[in-house]
């Protein structure tokens, strides 16, 4: 998909942007071919520029999720406190893409499907929420990123506790990005008790 960002009826350079994405590909070497057919109609006028690229076969980028320990999470008496004490971090990887924060995020709301490994380690999650989906995320002036979810059978309601440990799960692995200072769920009706 691409789309030019200016007049393009020119006989000038034309400024444009495109996503190429190759998924299948076979080999590590290609090219990228722009060409440019002449207006009169005559093949011996038109050009092309033949750019080299390399495709990124199986490359991944690790991230963390983050997970709940209720045992990690309790005070002297033995009382849930219903913390970021509790969040435990566990390793995973992603294909590398242009959209990192929301593919971590995706992956995280899979929920129980990333835990199989992990059940030793006493780790909960109420994720995967049925209808829950993160819609569109923005990270505004570099730092606060916007989560915009949709929750059409309210999943995210409840318990104080419940809601608020969901509420970090995604603050905490949203934060692991460096670019993220802050984050802001939208609806703001989420998450809440």
């Amino acid at each position: 998909m691409s789309a030019t960002k200016d007049e393009w009826m020119t006989e000038d350079f034309v400024p444009f942007e495109a996503y190429l994405n190759f998924p299948n590909t076979k080999t590590e070497k290609g090219f990228l071919i722009f060409k440019k057919n002449s207006p009169t109609g005559m093949k011996e006028h038109d050009n092309e520029l033949k750019m080299p690229i390399l495709f990124l076969k199986n490359q991944f980028k690790e991230v963390t999720l983050y997970y709940y320990n209720p045992n990690l999470d309790k005070d002297e008496k033995g009382n849930i406190l219903c913390s970021h004490k509790g969040l435990v971090g566990i390793k995973r990887k992603i294909p590398i893409s242009q959209t990192p924060i929301k593919d971590t995020i995706n992956l995280l709301l899979k929920g129980k499907e990333n835990l199989i490994d992990d059940k030793a380690n006493n780790l909960q999650t109420e994720f995967l929420l049925e209808g829950f989906e993160l819609k569109s995320l923005n990270l505004k002036e570099g730092e606060t990123l916007i989560l915009e979810f949709s929750d059409p059978l309210n999943k995210t309601i409840g318990g104080s506790c419940r809601v608020k440990i969901l509420w970090l799960q995604i603050e905490k692995t949203a934060k692991e990005f460096k670019e993220v200072k802050e984050v802001k769920f939208y609806p703001e009706y989420l998450f809440q008790s």
